[in-house]
């Protein structure tokens, strides 16, 4: 006989009223209730300047559920592992040559050291695509593609592919100057430095259904370490001797002025 949690409750309570009754009076405690001090007021959120009426467009364009499909590259069984990670980057600068071709392109040195690339990704030390990895990111049962792309001024382009209706889809892409990119359950987090010295950006992007694309979900600034260039005395070796101050370390590098993650730092 299986006994339900509410029935399990009511014989645990009828016990101790058992042992409450059978306590002898008088030993110690009484077992009387006792106040735990003033409760704070619960205060709701107060709206500022109702006034104001609401919005009607975006106030910056993010182009977080911006989506794009990669043409020509197709795999048997929409198996992403047999996708060739060099021929979607050489198939991202095809599409896009104001981007990648000509003196003045942005990218255009990116595109160039594509050459310094093996058949099948990162073999020369200038090619700029870096190892592809694997994750079921939007939780259909499949592993997805996760590329980097270094790009000029130290920045490195992430990018999630996937199939969507037998199409290679790019479903996230973003650049900006990078301090880890990490992939935690379906979530690729992003670290990117402040110019707040002791703090640094976080992203984290998660599949949406709704849009087909990875969104950026949270975008928070947090404290990870002392300010930069804090000097923090070394202890002397002896009590003569001079005491020399520790070199501060170098300031982080300022935040991309490429092609900049959506971001509650743009403005």
């Amino acid at each position: 006989m299986i006994h339900s949690r509410r029935a399990r409750t009511a014989l645990g309570a009828a016990a101790a009223s058992a042992l409450l009754v059978a306590a002898p009076a008088g030993c110690g405690d009484p077992g009387d209730l006792r106040g735990a001090g003033a409760t704070p007021t619960a205060v709701g959120p107060t709206r500022l300047w109702p006034q104001l009426p609401p919005a009607s467009t975006p106030a910056i364009d993010y182009g977080e559920a911006d989506t794009e499909t990669v043409k020509g590259i197709t795999a048997p069984g929409d198996d992403i592992h047999k996708v060739d990670p060099l021929a979607v980057v050489r198939a991202e600068v095809a599409a896009h040559p104001a981007e990648y071709s000509g003196p003045h392109a942005t990218y255009a040195q990116t595109a160039d050291r594509l050459k310094d690339c093996g058949k099948k990704g990162a073999t020369g030390e200038k090619c700029p695509v870096l190892q592809a990895y694997y994750r079921d990111l939007t939780g259909d049962g499949k592993d997805d593609m996760v590329l980097g792309i270094r790009f000029p001024a130290d920045q490195l382009a992430v990018r999630v592919y996937t199939f969507l209706d037998h199409r290679l889809v790019q479903v996230m892409g973003t650049a900006d100057r990078v301090v880890s990119v990490e992939l935690a359950g379906r979530q690729v987090i992003i670290r990117s430095p402040s110019t707040l010295p002791g703090y640094e950006f976080r992203t984290v992007w998660s599949w949406d259904p709704h849009q087909n694309a990875m969104l950026a979900t949270r975008d928070e600034i947090l404290r990870v370490g002392p300010p930069t260039g804090a000097a923090t005395p070394t202890p002397s070796a002896t009590p003569s001797a001079t005491p020399t101050p520790s070199a501060a370390p170098p300031a982080p590098p300022s935040a991309s002025a490429g092609t900049p993650a959506p971001s509650a730092r743009a403005s």
